[in-house]
């Protein structure tokens, strides 16, 4: 996590950082960076467990430690994806992978689902099924009930009271991905913007943020590849002034060349993530963005 003298706040699977309440509009979400494998969970894996690391967003926590350190709010997953998926709906279930399996009418079929990549993640396409045996329909609710809930729970909590105080509010929800790969003599996307297609924020905050990744002089897309998740659309209520947008950021920005540890990039991904949010504070400063009386 940051290095930086921050005292978290710990709860069930993540941490909190920053002030205890929002002192700017903006709060950060980091929910695939955690690198904590609980025992039970590779007791039960049938790869080693730098297999099941593939599914992170490899230090995806080290890119908001400047923007925490200038006063944002920021959650961040401790515990890891292949635990349980906090961007996923909690009906997002392979019913394959449990026992008894779900009732079919409880549970929401998705294209994450299918591809292995549900709530509980079940096969990655290099590797296969990640796991020997099936979880218990006990050891689902547990993850559900002492990680995914209060996850949202907390970031629910701190976006209505950035709201109370400054009318509006705007959720981050931070990603890396990885290198995309280049058609023709296009540059790929370095980091791409998602808010649902225009669903969960509107496109004046979407446009300050490109700006700033153009003055990088990175390459931005928006909602291709990656939209943005269960996150954005649980979180978000756009009618009510409270904002989501999601921040996929090129691994090779910030990592080193085996894309396994930080690089000589991070540096500077910390400062445009710092910019980012200070750009959202300065755009949700304006009347366009506070919600009526």
């Amino acid at each position: 996590m940051s290095a930086d003298p921050i005292s978290p706040d710990r709860g069930p699977g993540f941490i909190r950082l920053g002030p205890s309440s929002p002192i700017c509009p903006v709060v950060l979400s980091v929910p695939h960076a955690g690198r904590e494998y609980p025992a039970t969970l590779l007791a039960m894996a049938r790869v080693p467990r730098d297999r099941l690391e593939a599914l992170e967003d490899r230090y995806a926590d080290t890119l908001i430690d400047d923007a925490v350190t200038a006063g944002t709010t920021a959650f961040v997953a401790t515990r890891a994806r292949p635990w349980i998926d906090l961007n996923r709906d909690e009906r997002e279930v392979d019913s394959g992978m449990i026992d008894p399996p779900p009732r079919a009418q409880m549970l929401v079929s998705s294209a994450k689902v299918r591809g292995g990549l549900g709530l509980v993640p079940r096969r990655l396409a290099s590797t296969g099924e990640l796991w020997s045996r099936r979880l218990s329909s006990d050891e689902l609710v547990e993850r559900i009930i002492g990680d995914h809930r209060p996850w949202h729970m907390a970031i629910a909590a701190a976006l209505r009271e950035a709201h109370a105080r400054f009318g509006t509010a705007l959720l981050i929800d931070c990603h890396s991905m990885p290198p995309l790969p280049r058609h023709g003599a296009t540059q790929p996307p370095q980091v791409v913007l998602g808010d649902r297609y225009g669903r969960t924020a509107p496109g004046t905050l979407m446009d300050r943020l490109a700006s700033v990744v153009d003055a990088a002089g990175l390459v931005c897309a928006r909602n291709s590849p990656y939209a943005g998740g269960h996150t954005l659309e649980r979180q978000a209520m756009p009618a009510r002034g409270i904002h989501a947008i999601q921040v996929e950021v090129d691994r090779s920005l910030y990592l080193d060349s085996a894309l396994r540890e930080p690089g000589d990039g991070l540096r500077s991904m910390r400062r445009l993530l710092a910019a980012m949010v200070a750009a959202m504070v300065e755009e949700l400063s304006t009347p366009l963005h506070r919600a009526a009386e």
